[in-house]
Parts: C-alpha cells; structure tokens; sequence
C-alpha cells in the first residue's frame, strides 16, 4: 500500500536511528524517478517495521509478487523534502551501479553502516579444520559500485584502522573482514542490544562470537 508524507514540517535531522534507516535506503531503498516517491523491499517484516520507527512514518506495509509465486513486504511513501536532501548527501534514482560517496557524519557512520549491512551485506563463520580449536567469522558488505564500496573501505581504515579484503565476484564487489578486524568492527557496529537492527542477523553474530570465545 502506498503511504504518504506530504508535510512540508517532516523532520530530517541527523540521529542514531535515522542514519541507520539512510543506510536501508542506501542499499535495499528505491528513489523514484518522479522526484518524491520512495519504496524500500524486505522478506523481514522485523526490518521494515523497525525502519517504519526510526523513519517516523505512520503508513502501512504492503506486499508485491516476488516474481517467484511468492511474496514480498515492502514499504511506500511520498515525500519530496526528504527526496531532495537525500539528494543534497549522494543518494540518487537507478543508483545500484553509479552510487558512490555519501556525505555521512563521522558521529553517525557506524549507524548508517549497521543499516548498509542489514541491507546488503552477510556474516558467516565455520570451524576451520586446518587448526584445532579455529572457529572463524566474517563480516562482509556487497555493492555493484566500486566507488561506493571503496569509499566504505577507506572510511573503516580511517575511523578504525582495519583494512578488509576487496574483490569483484558474481557482478558484485565485496569487502571482507576477517575475524579480527570484524570483532573491532562489530564492537562499533552494535554498541548496545537496543540499537535498531536486523534482529535475526544480530542474533547470528552473538552465537559465533560466543562460540570463538
């Protein structure tokens, strides 16, 4: 169903909670062409409604095919304000391929980061028999931009000095951490139990931290 928030007075002011619901729209969001609409598309009916919170929207979430038989949630709303600010910091329409540096602040990064991973990127780990007692785990974000990606990178150099892994597979890049780097990662990542995530995610990195320890 699509909403609306057509009230010129809508807030847009730099939070915790909003730039994690920037880094959603980053990575799973759709800027329409039209200059105003906005449509953001999970299987994690946990994850739009936490994006629905942080986003001060009042609107209902509705379902689209997924081309497969099944279903999918999805959240639609107007809002031209918010589409030209949005604009102003470097998201733009058809941005998978062309998105490149977004103008986040230093406060708010891991935040926007928490929400970019959420979106688009994965965590998985594995006992590595090379050596007794190795359970390993890494931190992956996913993009078909290679500015973006590597503005990432540069970004978690800078503000915490690790370095990750960068290739191109599958028509995607990929920056990996490594257990290590990720564990100072996700330190920054998830400083609290009651920062808006993706819960099931969340969930999976506290089991295998917990196993490696």
């Amino acid at each position: 169903m699509r909403g609306s928030q057509k009230n010129k007075n809508y807030k847009i002011k730099w939070s915790s909670d909003f730039a994690y619901a920037i880094g959603l729209l980053t990575t799973d969001g759709c800027l329409s062409s039209d200059g105003r609409h906005f449509d953001l598309t999970s299987k994690d009916i946990q994850l739009l409604k936490t994006f629905k919170k942080c986003m001060d929207l009042d609107i209902k979430i509705g379902y689209k095919s997924n081309g497969r038989g099944g279903k999918c949630s999805r959240i639609q709303f107007s809002n031209t304000r918010l589409y030209k600010w949005l604009l102003t910091i470097g998201l733009k329409p058809n941005k998978t391929k062309t998105i490149g540096v977004l103008d986040i602040p230093n406060k708010f990064f891991f935040d926007f980061l928490r929400g970019h991973f959420d979106g688009d990127g994965c965590f998985y780990s594995y006992w590595d028999r090379r050596w007794a007692n190795s359970f390993m785990y890494y931190v992956n974000f996913l993009s078909a931009s290679l500015k973006h990606i590597k503005w990432i990178r540069e970004s978690l150099a800078r503000l915490l000095d690790i370095k990750g892994a960068l290739r191109f597979e599958r028509a995607v890049w990929k920056l990996e951490y490594a257990k290590r780097e990720s564990l100072v990662l996700l330190k920054r990542m998830y400083p609290s139990k009651d920062v808006p995530c993706l819960l099931r995610k969340r969930r999976k990195i506290e089991k295998a931290i917990s196993l490696s320890e």
